[in-house]
């Protein structure tokens, strides 16, 4: 499958887990995306081990937590914390990532993508969902265009 063609299959799901949002809306770009997503019209849950409320929303501790399974997940944690959450993508048979990054590694690990590819999980490794959904805003059109000159969204 090419770039689009995962980026298509992400967005096509309908339950979307958003693993790294914050307690701190201000610092975290997981919480954009999370909000940007459920404005959308996804049902998304929330994953942080740490917090109980985010964005006004419940939050999970984790995917097995969550009242439906997602379908998707999309990984805004460190990337240390990447290769945990694909680990857990695979025991509860979620087999649809994507490891944000933008200018820098973001939250992709090279080592979750090994597993990844070892345990049939499509990972999408480069870019934003956020510069594909509907009604992106004009910086992440701009970051599309850049990212599709630049090569990294192949």
């Amino acid at each position: 499958m090419n770039y689009q063609q995962k980026v298509e299959a992400f967005l096509s799901k309908k339950i979307i887990a958003v693993a790294g949002v914050s307690r701190n809306p201000q610092m975290e770009v997981g919480n954009a995306i999370y909000k940007k997503i459920k404005s959308a019209g996804y049902t998304v849950y929330p994953i942080n081990p740490s917090a109980e409320v985010v964005e006004g929303d419940k939050c999970y501790p984790n995917l097995k937590s969550t009242p439906q399974k997602a379908e998707a997940v999309l990984v805004t944690t460190n990337p240390q914390n990447s290769l945990q959450v694909v680990r857990e993508c695979s025991e509860v048979g979620i087999n649809l990532v994507w490891f944000h990054r933008s200018f820098g590694d973001g939250s992709y690990s090279k080592e979750a993508e090994d597993f990844c590819n070892a345990n049939g999980i499509t990972a999408i490794t480069a870019g934003c969902p956020m510069m594909h959904i509907k009604d992106a805003d004009f910086f992440h059109r701009m970051a599309k265009f850049f990212f599709r000159l630049s090569g990294k969204l192949k």
